[in-house]
């Protein structure tokens, strides 16, 4: 009888883990179609345009004067950037496109602020966290709302003891 219970619970566990899912292909990631913004003044430049542009046009084109240990940072990441682009313009870091891939996705990351605000202020705190609006606005309300969630179990474990 115990080994019809055994059979039985590793049939069912085997059963559940062969799930069926859809296998998704992405298309390489194109550096020539990645726009990243320059300077202050809202131009923007290919990822291969980045690539293969020197010191003197990059200062012409962002109107900015480097200096020597910047060009020097900027030559090493165009290296590194030239040796993550292949020849038919693809990427072929998988680090790299996946930073790119994410895009402007906020809320992945922490924020302290929010973070406190939710925390001392609770309700009130979430509420100034939605009027903010900005560019990290969901990163703010999300750690708010976790900022409030985590004060209101400090004062129930305070007030149950």
């Amino acid at each position: 009888m115990k080994r019809l219970y055994l059979l039985s619970a590793a049939l069912l566990l085997l059963s559940v883990s062969f799930a069926a899912n859809d296998i998704v292909v992405k298309p390489p990631l194109k550096a020539s179609e990645v726009l990243l913004p320059i300077g202050n003044s809202g131009k923007t430049i290919s990822l291969l345009d980045l690539s293969r542009i020197s010191v003197k046009d990059l200062q012409a084109y962002t109107g900015k004067k480097m200096k020597f240990a910047e060009r020097l940072t900027f030559k090493l990441a165009q290296r590194q950037l030239q040796n993550s682009i292949n020849s038919d313009g693809t990427v072929n870091s998988e680090r790299l496109a996946k930073m790119l891939s994410k895009g402007s996705d906020v809320t992945s990351g922490f924020h302290v602020g929010g973070f406190l605000l939710g925390l001392f202020l609770w309700l009130i705190g979430v509420l100034i966290a939605y009027l903010i609006n900005d560019d990290l606005k969901p990163a703010r309300v999300k750690w708010a709302w976790i900022g409030a969630a985590i004060s209101t179990v400090i004062w129930l474990i305070f007030a149950v003891i």
